[in-house]
């Protein structure tokens, strides 16, 4: 196809949410399926009735239209759109969905929205405002991860806490476990990706006893490109996509150990074996030696399935 031979300089990903009301999240999602495959993009896009959360990648000028056209519904006319390097390429398709909520925290039913987004979530701080909240209160403010933990095996804000979750319906059960009640009581700025996890999690924690709850607004992304490496994230930033990972300069610190040797590493790789469904780091020496991709005893036992 034509659009295939365009120079990938010209490209870009877009990443954006917005939480509205929604009255017919089936009718919002055809209407982007059609803006979207018009428009030549791939990417992924989920429809709630809470609102909207997508990350597409294309030409820019398609990019530029769709964010014209999607501004054009009534309750997306502010939405920020945050743009990244990538291309089309980076996604094997457009997909469109409606799903109940536009994270997986199973907390549909404690969700309210209206006009101006979630109701009663943690006051938004800009990258600068995190770094005069550290500066006056110090030890008293905490950053809690709002993404599943491998992510945070890459990448995270230095000394942050992150909860034991594989998925985002895991957070729940680790709040209300008890685990950080010392916590209610701090400072606590959460972080996500681009913000869309935390504007929920923030108010989740509120509803759970937690007293002064802030999110960085516009997530890592946001924060990154304010600060790149010389602030207080570490590391490489996690992402969906064909990319799976995302550096804010070239003085990145790579904090991942690949899970053989413990060398340092930050490339993720799918486990070899069907037994295992773990997304696990390996350094590139481990990754050309099979007989070191043995990482848990489901794979040793697999492997001692296949030799025998």
């Amino acid at each position: 196809m034509w659009w295939y031979n365009i120079p990938l300089s010209m490209q870009k990903i877009l990443l954006y949410y917005k939480f509205t009301p929604i009255k017919d999240p089936e009718a919002l999602m055809l209407w982007q399926k059609v803006l979207c495959s018009g428009l030549n993009l791939r990417g992924r896009i989920i429809v709630s009735p809470h609102g909207i959360n997508g990350t597409v990648g294309g030409e820019m000028a398609d990019l530029k239209r769709y964010i014209k056209e999607t501004k054009t519904f009534a309750g997306f006319k502010d939405t920020v759109f945050k743009w990244s390097d990538g291309t089309r390429e980076d996604f094997p398709r457009m997909s469109v969905k409606v799903r109940p909520e536009l994270v997986g925290f199973k907390a549909a039913a404690e969700t309210v929205v209206d006009e101006n987004g979630v109701v009663d979530g943690g006051t938004h701080l800009k990258p600068r405002q995190v770094h005069e909240l550290v500066e006056k209160y110090g030890d008293d403010v905490v950053f809690f991860d709002g993404r599943n933990a491998h992510e945070a095996k890459i990448g995270r804000f230095k000394n942050a806490v992150v909860p034991d979750t594989n998925t985002s319906r895991d957070f729940i059960p680790e709040l209300e476990s008890g685990k950080y009640d010392d916590l209610k009581d701090k400072k606590v700025v959460t972080y996500c990706t681009g913000g869309i996890r935390c504007e929920l999690l923030s108010s989740m924690m509120k509803k759970r006893g937690f007293q002064d709850v802030y999110q960085i607004d516009g997530g890592i992304v946001k924060y990154g490109e304010a600060y790149g490496d010389d602030g207080l994230w570490e590391g490489s930033l996690r992402v969906f996509d064909d990319r799976m990972t995302v550096n804010f300069s070239d003085n990145t610190v790579v904090i991942g150990e690949c899970t053989h040797c413990q060398g340092k590493t930050s490339n993720f790789e799918n486990c070899a074996f069907a037994n295992c469904n773990d997304l696990v780091l390996i350094c590139e020496i481990c990754k050309k030696n099979p007989d070191l991709l043995f990482h848990t005893d489901v794979c040793r036992e697999s492997a001692l399935v296949l030799t025998t």
